[in-house]
């Protein structure tokens, strides 16, 4: 039966998430080139040949293989008016039995960002995580400076929960990183981000 199984697509007002396909390449790399002074700051050092051909279809593979296995949900941002690659968003350790949780983490290139694109975005996947996966928590990570990060948690409903020591190397160092949840059935009201 999982031969017959459908990729996931979801269609939010504005914009199709889906799997990245082999035919992505040029734009992702075009994008992710364009836009590298602006992601640079908040991601892991990029490898040496991270927007080449090979390592683009690399995670293509990876991620028809960690869909269909549950494992993650990578998915690319595409605008729909254009067909225009603006970002991605991956719901990514995916942990059923007593947790039923994932984390979330995402990217938008720099000509699209503060217009509510990563907004739409991650209500669609929580919505699809809780709704359709069952997972009961989505969980996200950033770093305390990143104030847009913040706000596009805050705005969809995520919940400051506290600060993780050394999360991740970030421009290879290793950082602390504020750590925020949603909840499928969040009856915690606000927080106090202090």
């Amino acid at each position: 039966m999982f031969g017959l199984r459908r990729k996931v697509r979801l269609e939010t007002e504005r914009m199709t998430l889906r799997l990245p396909q082999h035919g992505d390449w040029r734009l992702w790399s075009d994008l992710r080139a364009g836009s590298a002074g602006f992601l640079t700051p908040w991601e892991p050092v990029w490898a040496s040949d991270h927007l080449s051909r090979r390592s683009f279809t690399n995670r293509v593979y990876w991620a028809a293989r960690a869909e269909s296995q549950g494992t993650a949900l990578p998915l690319f941002l595409i605008r729909r008016t254009d067909q225009a690659l603006i970002g991605a968003i991956t719901l990514d350790n995916i942990r059923r039995g007593p947790s039923q949780a994932g984390t979330v983490g995402y990217w938008i290139g720099q000509p699209y960002a503060r217009q509510g694109f990563m907004r739409e975005a991650l209500l669609a996947v929580v919505h699809h995580a809780f709704s359709v996966m069952d997972l009961s928590r989505v969980e996200a990570a950033c770093l305390p400076e990143n104030t847009a990060s913040r706000g596009v948690l805050e705005k969809s409903g995520f919940k400051y929960e506290g600060v993780a020591q050394s999360y991740l190397q970030i421009a290879g160092r290793w950082r602390n990183h504020v750590l925020y949840a949603s909840l499928r059935h969040d009856r915690r009201g606000r927080t106090d981000v202090g």
